[in-house]
């Protein structure tokens, strides 16, 4: 990474940023947006949630402890552009397996470092969430042709009029994996990558047993998780539970999930808008009419489950990004620090009458959790599953135990 590469940020609203090149050099166009989380960086450039988005990390130092594949979420990055005030090209942690600008390149996410972040910041939450676009040369055989102002200026008009056309749409097809897989037999699904502590196993040193692992023939409790860009913590917290979990695709129909017969259904996270999944919505409304399989939804899956079950979404004007995000327990007035990471928001006053506003957000008031009355189903936007962390609501994925559990024992 050099100090004379520049790069450029430019935003739908005209203004441009200018900065350093670091990852991939070229150009990249998504919704820009900002993210508050002090670590956990790994995550969140490998979290599928974020697809299609430029992502800004608030903190001002990134990249300290490197890249450790063992964090990772998912197989590979779909981020669209990351941007940071400083990136570390020295890192220092005994997990470290490489530098993050190395691992930006491999990916080929274009990225920008050296920028006024709390500026940028500041204009996406009184403007709102814009597109934007990263800007950092082009690479030949012969040499990498870098943008100057000179050359960005004159064609802002072009830009501009690229950025504004920008749509992200077939989010969740475009981060799920085809085939489906099952705890113990995954046959290169894990979700991690080989090698890469998939199958609910904590990581061990070699030799040793990982208190976590739970084979097939040990499992107590069957659940299908439908991936709309699972986040792989989400598997791992169901396995070291002993769950026994069947990993589905999207677009998976109703019917062939009642023929499992599993114990439970989890929704998991993922990206875009809900309401553009309208099949995945039909058949999702199709298993809470048949009712006897309980249901656990986390973020998009919280959306979608409400929209089945007739209840409004809509898009918030920067979202909720990051690992400080204080929501409130309405049964028990407890307040818990959450880990979000959404655009959208089920509508607080669209619920219907069999569904229970559970969880608020301490901040603007807006949908957290719900619980349905007529059938075993509840959901929450936030992430318990969240790694790394906070962990204050981790319980939900015990309380989904007991719900199955109960569930078993009236059959």
């Amino acid at each position: 990474m050099s100090d004379t590469e520049k790069a450029y940020l430019i935003l739908a609203d005209g203004t441009v940023f200018e900065g350093k090149a670091m990852g991939a050099r070229g150009q990249t166009i998504g919704e820009t947006v900002f993210t508050t989380g002090m670590t956990g960086y790994i995550e969140t450039l490998t979290d599928p949630s974020y697809f299609g988005q430029i992502v800004t990390q608030t903190f001002p130092l990134i990249g300290n402890y490197g890249v450790i594949n063992e964090d990772f979420e998912s197989k590979k990055s779909y981020v669209k552009g990351y941007v940071v005030r400083e990136i570390c090209d020295k890192p220092s942690n005994f997990r470290c397996q490489g530098d993050l600008d190395s691992f930006l390149k491999e990916q080929n996410i274009v990225g920008i470092c050296g920028i006024d972040t709390r500026k940028l910041t500041k204009k996406l939450r009184e403007a709102g969430v814009m597109n934007g676009m990263i800007l950092s040369g082009v690479e030949s055989p012969e040499e990498t042709v870098m943008p100057t102002e000179e050359t960005v200026m004159p064609n802002l008009i072009r830009y501009l009029t690229e950025i504004r056309a920008y749509k992200i749409t077939n989010a969740v097809k475009s981060v799920q994996q085809r085939e489906t897989s099952v705890s113990g037999d995954f046959k290169g699904r894990s979700p991690l990558g080989e090698g890469a502590g998939g199958n609910g196993e904590a990581i061990a040193a070699e030799g040793e047993t990982s208190p976590n692992k739970v084979s097939s023939s040990d499992s107590r409790l069957s659940v299908c998780l439908f991936d709309f860009g699972a986040k792989a913590n989400i598997q791992r917290e169901l396995e070291k539970r002993g769950c026994r979990v069947t990993v589905l695709p999207y677009d998976t129909k109703a019917e062939d999930v009642i023929a499992l017969a599993p114990d439970g259904i989890m929704l998991s996270n993922g990206p875009g808008d809900p309401a553009e999944n309208v099949g995945v919505i039909v058949e999702i409304r199709k298993l809470c009419e048949y009712g006897k399989i309980p249901i656990f939804g986390i973020c998009l899956g919280h959306q979608m489950l409400a929209l089945a079950r007739g209840a409004k979404t809509s898009k918030l004007k920067y979202g909720h990004r990051g690992g400080n995000h204080p929501v409130k327990d309405l049964e028990t007035n407890r307040v818990y620090i959450s880990s979000q990471n959404h655009g959208y928001a089920v509508e607080n006053d669209s619920l219907p009458t069999y569904a229970r506003l559970r969880f608020v957000n301490s901040n603007d008031g807006t949908c957290e959790g719900i619980e349905y009355t007529d059938i075993p189903a509840f959901s929450v936007q936030f992430h318990p599953e969240a790694c790394g962390g906070p962990h204050d609501t981790n319980y939900l994925f015990d309380l989904f135990l007991e719900m199955m559990e109960n569930k078993n024992a009236t059959k």
